[in-house]
C-alpha cells in the first residue's frame, strides 16, 4: 500500500523531536504536526507582559509558547510551539536518581539505570549540555542557604542547554560539525522562560529537528490531529488515516494523511486527552490504564522578592544553581528577565492551612502585620529584578487519574497516595530561610493561596509502561498495546516520579525506543 508518510508524528517536543530525527536517518519519510507556531527569535516576546506572543489562548488569538491549564487538584504549565516544551523550558539537564528506575510500573522490565545511560549522554551531547559558568545573586543565596543547613557540598551548577560563547557574538554551528544552524553566546540575561532572542538556548528546532529537516522531514505548525483510524485491520497492521486541522484559524482546513506508523509526542496535554477522546471508537482496544499513573513531580512554586536594591535577582539562566536537600528532594532558583513582571498580577501573600477560610484569614494578617514590604512588592520594586521562584520537588511517588469530561476536555482524580498539595513542610522551611538571606517576601500563585492547588511545569504519566495491558499502555520499547506500529514517546509515556526537571529523561527514553526501530531499507526487506 502507498502511504502519504511513513511516519506521522503528533506533536514537536523532546519525544517527537528525537523521533523525527532518528525516524529520517532510517530512510522513513516523517510528518510532524504541530499545533503551536513556529518561533525565530526574534518572534519571541521581549517581556510576559506581550501576552499573545506568550500565552497559548487561541480563543482570543493568544498563541504564545506558554499553556496554563487549571485542573480541580494542580494548575499545569506546559509549552506549544516547533520545538515544544523546548521553547518554554528552564533549560535544566539533570540525571535522575537511582529511586527514579526502581519504581513505577516499569521498573521490573529492564535494568533502566544501567540501560539508559548511553542514551542519557547521546542526549546530553545532542542538547548542548554545558556546566553553567556563572552563578548571580539568587544563586549565591541559594549556596548560602545550602552552607546554613550544612548542605554545601549538595550545591551545584547544573547541566543547561544553553550555548556559552562570548555573549552576543555569532558563531557557525559548534555543535554537529557545521550541519546546525549559527548560535550566539548567553548574555545571562534571564529570558531562557519567555524564548531565547539571542540564539543561545539550544531549543529543539536547533538541533533535533533541525537535522530532520534537512534529512527530508516535514513540520505541519499551526495544525492539530483530532482523530486517528486504523486503515482496515483493527490494530493498525495496515496503516492509519490522521485527520488534521487548523489549530490557529477560525476556518478549521481539514485535511488527511495516511502513514504506516503513527507516534503520540504531544505532551501529557495533548497525548492523554487525544487517546481518551478516541479510545471510545477510533481506538477502541487501548488499555483501560489509560488517563491513570499521573505525577506531578510532588512540586511547590514559590515566589520570593527581596526588598534590598542592591540585588538583581533577574541575571542569569532561568535555572543556575540546584540543592539537594535530601535524598529524595530537591531546590532550585527560577528566574525571569528584567520587565517580565507579568506574575505578580496572579500572586498572593504565601498562605497555608488546610482550608480557603483559614488561608485567607492568615494571608489577612500577613498583609496587616507588614503593608509596607507588600506595598513595595507589588508596586514599587520591579517584580522580576527583586524576584526568583523556589522550585521544589520531590521523588517520593503519589498519582492522579484523568478522564474525559462531559465538555470532552480532562478531569482529575486522586489515584495512588495523597493528593498533590501546595502545603509541603521541607518547602515552606526552606522558603523561609531563603526569604531571611535575601530580605524577601515569599508570595504563591493564586490558586495556591487560595485554593490550596499547586502547580506543576512537569505533569508526566498516562500513558505508562507495563508487562501488558492491565499494567500500561505501552510496552518498554514504547509500543502501544493492542495496535501495530503506534508509540508513545513524550512525558506520557514516564512511569515513575524522578523528582527533577524531565526534560533529559525523555530525551533519552525516546532515544532508546528509536534505537528498537530498524532503518527502512532492511525492514522492506524483512530483516
Amino acid at each position: 500500500m502507498q502511504y502519504d508518510f511513513d511516519y506521522i508524528i503528533i506533536g514537536s517536543g523532546f519525544g517527537g523531536s528525537v523521533s523525527a530525527l532518528r525516524l529520517s536517518e532510517k530512510g522513513y519519510k516523517v510528518l510532524v504536526v504541530e499545533k503551536g507556531k513556529w518561533y525565530k527569535p526574534n518572534d519571541f516576546a521581549k517581556t510576559n507582559w506581550n501576552l499573545r506572543k506568550w500565552l497559548w489562548f487561541p480563543s482570543i488569538k493568544f498563541f504564545g509558547i506558554m499553556k496554563m491549564s487549571i485542573f480541580r487538584h494542580v494548575v499545569i504549565i506546559s509549552g506549544t510551539g516547533v520545538g515544544g516544551g523546548s521553547l518554554v523550558y528552564a533549560n535544566t539537564l539533570p540525571v535522575p536518581k537511582t529511586s527514579f528506575y526502581k519504581s513505577g510500573s516499569w521498573s521490573e522490565l529492564a535494568d533502566w539505570e544501567n540501560e539508559l545511560k548511553p542514551f542519557y549522554k547521546t542526549a546530553l551531547t545532542m542538547l548542548g549540555a554545558a556546566r553553567n559558568p556563572k552563578l548571580f545573586d539568587g544563586d549565591l543565596a541559594l549556596k548560602e542557604l545550602a552552607k546554613k543547613i550544612g548542605k554545601e557540598d549538595q550545591f551545584e551548577n547544573p547541566e543547561v542547554a544553553v550555548f556559552f560563547g562570548k555573549p552576543g557574538v555569532k558563531v557557525q554551528d559548534p555543535y554537529f560539525d557545521g550541519k546546525g544552524p549559527e548560535r550566539a553566546g548567553c548574555n545571562f540575561c534571564g529570558g531562557c522562560m519567555t524564548g531565547c532572542r539571542y540564539d543561545a538556548k539550544n531549543t529543539l528546532d536547533k538541533n533535533y529537528l533541525y537535522l530532520a529537516q534537512n534529512l527530508g522531514a516535514e513540520i505541519l505548525a499551526e495544525n492539530e490531529v483530532y482523530n486517528v483510524l486504523p486503515i482496515d485491520a483493527n490494530n493498525g497492521s495496515t496503516g492509519y488515516k490522521v485527520y488534521v486541522k487548523s489549530s490557529t484559524s477560525y476556518f478549521k482546513n481539514k485535511k488527511e494523511f495516511t502513514s504506516k506508523g503513527i507516534i503520540f509526542s504531544g505532551g501529557v496535554l495533548g497525548t492523554v486527552k487525544l487517546l481518551l477522546k478516541l479510545k471510545p471508537k477510533s481506538l477502541p482496544f487501548l488499555s483501560d490504564k489509560l488517563g491513570e499513573d499521573i505525577r506531578t513531580n510532588n512540586e511547590t512554586l514559590i515566589s520570593v522578592s527581596t526588598l534590598d536594591k542592591s540585588k538583581n535577582l533577574s541575571k542569569g539562566v532561568a535555572i543556575g544553581s540546584l540543592l539537594h536537600t535530601d535524598d529524595n528532594s530537591h531546590l532550585e532558583i527560577v528566574r525571569y528577565s528584567e520587565g517580565s513582571g507579568f506574575w505578580k498580577l496572579l500572586h498572593l501573600p504565601l498562605s497555608n492551612g488546610k482550608n480557603t477560610l483559614t488561608r485567607l484569614v492568615n494571608m489577612t494578617k500577613q498583609v496587616f502585620s507588614f503593608p509596607l514590604r507588600y506595598f513595595k512588592i507589588y508596586f514599587v520594586n520591579s517584580w522580576s529584578k527583586s524576584t526568583v521562584v523556589l522550585l521544589f520537588m520531590q521523588s517520593i511517588d503519589s498519582t492522579l487519574k484523568f478522564k474525559t469530561n462531559v465538555f470532552g476536555g480532562m478531569a482529575s482524580s486522586v489515584g495512588k497516595g495523597v493528593k498533590p498539595s501546595a502545603y509541603i513542610p521541607e518547602s515552606i522551611a526552606l522558603t523561609k530561610k531563603y526569604s531571611e538571606i535575601i530580605d524577601g517576601v515569599p508570595t504563591s500563585f493564586v490558586l495556591e493561596s487560595i485554593a490550596g492547588i499547586p502547580s506543576t511545569a512537569h505533569v508526566l504519566g498516562g500513558a505508562v509502561m507495563g508487562k501488558d495491558s492491565s499494567q500500561g499502555v505501552i510496552n518498554k520499547n514504547n509500543e502501544v498495546f493492542g495496535y501495530k506500529n503506534m508509540y508513545v514517546i513524550d512525558g506520557a509515556m514516564i512511569s515513575a516520579n524522578p523528582g527533577v526537571n524531565p526534560s533529559l529523561s525523555i530525551t533519552a527514553i525516546a532515544e532508546r525506543a528509536m534505537a528498537q526501530i530498524g532503518d527502512k531499507e532492511n525492514n522492506l526487506k524483512g530483516l
